[in-house]
């Protein structure tokens, strides 16, 4: 039985991510697929656990892989102790940023060295990381630095739509001017493999275009459509692969619900994100594809109006620990 050690990071501690992770840590039958380990701090979430009902949860502070149990009702947790007893939730609080990058930085050491077979993620605040002195635009370049890697993906995945990014944190005309086949292509090529190895053989992959009715033959735009998108789409249909586009995404993406594709390239953020969150943002889950570890997280950020009160939804963090265990390798088995 593939039973593979995940990796859960806490995220900022001032907001909904202990709270998920010990609602999502209190499904007994989430121990028959994993064996979760979350990186945080364990007096947080025995707070948590408290505030969210669940008293009869016991955390167990660990200082690695070694000394966890893995049994339903207790939740094993590598103790950073970051998190003074006082930090109020709902907050923004430069220890919490601080803390939510720490916490990724030791899950990527234990990814790195084979301990953990995956990581999924709960959210963090970007103003709280650069507040706590962690510049970056987000999880994924934090993570694709921390990993070593220059290029790595976002795929975005909801009931019945995965969704691959080709840029991502940047403004719109930024986006447009980053666009250029190579990085088309590469994208594509990221989402190909990842769906190979999730089990679809020949994913069925649909290209957006940038402009309204994907540029239509050059009554849109400036050419954007022949000159950055068309080269790449072609390069990965000479390789076999089955991918067609640029689409009008106004269309595209009704289609790829009912079934058509497998997965659309967006090319920018909001292009992508939002049918993904219009499909169902409490089962929304973020993958970053690209890296030498597989990293799942929720698709919802720390919700800091009702951080504290025990209301957070754990659903999005159950579906991104269901793709994690996916998506983890095999060598994480029990004998």
């Amino acid at each position: 039985m593939n039973r593979p050690i995940i990796a859960i990071t806490m995220g900022d501690a001032a907001g909904v991510g202990p709270e998920i992770i010990v609602k999502a840590l209190a499904h007994a039958e989430l121990y028959d697929r994993c064996r979760p380990l979350v990186v945080g701090d364990a007096r947080r979430l025995r707070q948590a656990a408290e505030i969210s009902g669940l008293s009869s949860l016991t955390v167990n502070a660990v200082q690695g892989v070694q000394g966890a149990r893995f049994v339903p009702g207790v939740v094993d947790c590598v103790d950073l102790d970051l998190i003074p007893a006082d930090l109020p939730f709902g907050k923004l609080s430069a220890v919490a940023g601080d803390g939510s990058y720490r916490y990724i930085a030791r899950a990527v050491e234990l990814a790195m060295a084979g301990e953990v077979g995956a990581i999924c993620t709960a959210p963090i605040n970007k103003e709280a990381l650069h507040a706590g002195g962690h510049i970056y635009p987000g999880h994924t370049e934090l993570l694709a630095e921390l990993c070593g890697i220059p290029e790595v993906s976002m795929m975005l995945t909801a009931p019945n739509l995965r969704v691959v990014h080709v840029t991502v944190h940047i403004g719109l005309l930024d986006a447009i001017a980053k666009i250029e086949p190579g990085l088309v292509e590469r994208t594509i090529a990221r989402g190909h493999a990842t769906l190979v190895k999730a089990g679809i053989a020949q994913p069925r992959i649909g290209v957006c275009g940038i402009n309204p009715h994907a540029g239509e033959n050059g009554l849109f735009g400036h050419g954007e459509e022949e000159e950055k998108i068309i080269p790449a789409v072609e390069r990965c249909q000479a390789k076999g692969w089955n991918v067609e586009g640029p689409l009008p995404a106004d269309t595209l993406f009704f289609r790829a619900a009912r079934g058509d594709f497998d997965l659309v390239v967006a090319m920018y953020h909001d292009q992508g994100h939002g049918p993904v969150k219009v499909m169902g943002i409490e089962a929304g889950v973020n993958i970053t594809i690209g890296l030498p570890v597989v990293r799942t997280s929720v698709d919802h950020g720390t919700a800091f109006d009702i951080a504290g009160t025990g209301k957070a939804d754990e659903r999005s963090l159950l579906e991104a620990l269901r793709q994690a265990i996916a998506l983890a390798p095999s060598e994480h088995e029990i004998a």
